[in-house]
């Protein structure tokens, strides 16, 4: 059994305690409450404080939850409302392309997979929502680094590694097919991460007109492309879906 972090242990059980119950707790509530020492507590308190999860009242020194929790729970919110909103026109998707479709978001250095739908056949699949795919070779990636200033600053400080012999690795190259992404509205991926495979992503937009994610279509190189290049048809689906989702957030017409 892998082993765990007390002090992280102490601290949620501390968010949790301030979570529920009375609105603040002075720091003898809270250390009783949790049969910790006053100085642990009080240790574990200042640390949460500085990290903007806890607050403490000037006038009574009680203590209560934070704005930066809130902000983190509105992050939270914000991706399962995406998710909630292309429910219907992901499985549409891939109902008119016949393939797999993703919808992912900035995570770290990454696009992190929040929903799958399956290729609507008998094929054996592997669900991969909660995977990460790369910011510099797939289609989702290139979306979010084309249109989050966020992601395109993880991309460009990030190494991109050549995964096939098609990956583009260089700084100026990436940046021309960004620049390619933004004016047609939507980005591609042929065997850049993975031989045989291909991929076409736009992007989604909420109410404030901000990138929030991105929706994209993945199969075989033989059923997306036509001599050499993705169908169009499969562009234009993926490209009325995103935006589909966009005005079901608030955006409006793009």
């Amino acid at each position: 059994m892998a082993r765990t972090i007390q002090s992280l242990e102490r601290a949620a059980a501390m968010l949790r305690l301030l979570a529920g119950g009375e609105r603040r707790l002075g720091l003898s509530d809270i250390s009783s409450s949790l049969g910790l020492a006053k100085g642990t507590a009080h240790g574990i308190l200042r640390t949460l404080q500085q990290e903007g999860f806890v607050e403490q009242d000037a006038v009574s020194g009680r203590y209560q939850l934070g704005a930066e929790l809130l902000r983190l729970g509105n992050s939270y919110l914000d991706v399962h409302e995406l998710r909630a909103r292309a429910l219907v026109w992901t499985d549409d998707l891939a109902r008119s392309s016949g393939e797999a479709v993703y919808l992912g978001v900035l995570h770290q250095q990454g696009a992190l997979i929040v929903h799958h739908v399956f290729r609507p056949d008998d094929s054996r699949q592997v669900l991969e929502v909660g995977a990460m795919h790369p910011l510099h070779s797939t289609a989702l990636g290139k979306v979010l680094s084309a249109y989050d200033p966020v992601a395109h600053s993880e991309v460009v400080e990030a190494d991109r590694d050549a995964f096939t012999p098609r990956t583009v690795t260089g700084l100026g190259d990436f940046e021309g097919l960004l620049d390619l992404t933004r004016a047609r509205g939507w980005a591609a991926d042929v065997e850049e991460t993975w031989e045989g495979v291909a991929s076409v992503a736009a992007p989604i937009h909420d109410r404030r007109r901000m990138p929030v994610g991105a929706v994209g279509v993945t199969g075989a190189v033989e059923r997306l492309c036509r001599e050499g290049e993705l169908r169009p048809e499969i562009v234009a689906a993926v490209r009325d879906c995103a935006r589909a989702v966009s005005r079901d957030l608030g955006a409006g017409r793009f």
